[in-house]
């Protein structure tokens, strides 16, 4: 099952998109969210589920998030950590 999201925004940074899926990283100012929103959907998409979330953006002009899905999880999906 795949899954996804874009919109017509300023797109991300490569600097902050290598960074998108780290436990309490933020571009918000101190104080002002946890930084762990993408951090757990991570997990649960990755860890829990064998899928996978791609993220495709250009700065100035897009981000797209796909959220990616196995139908099942057999012994081939799960000894690729879900990279089918």
């Amino acid at each position: 099952m795949t899954g996804s999201k874009r919109d017509n925004g300023t797109g991300i940074p490569p600097e902050v998109k290598e960074k998108l899926f780290n436990p309490f990283f933020t571009t918000k100012p101190a104080g002002e969210g946890t930084g762990l929103g993408l951090s757990i959907s991570h997990d649960i998409v990755v860890k829990q589920h064998l899928g996978s979330i791609e993220v495709d953006t250009r700065p100035g002009e897009f981000t797209e998030f796909r959220i990616v899905l196995p139908r099942a999880i057999t012994p081939a999906n799960k000894s690729a950590g879900g990279r089918t």
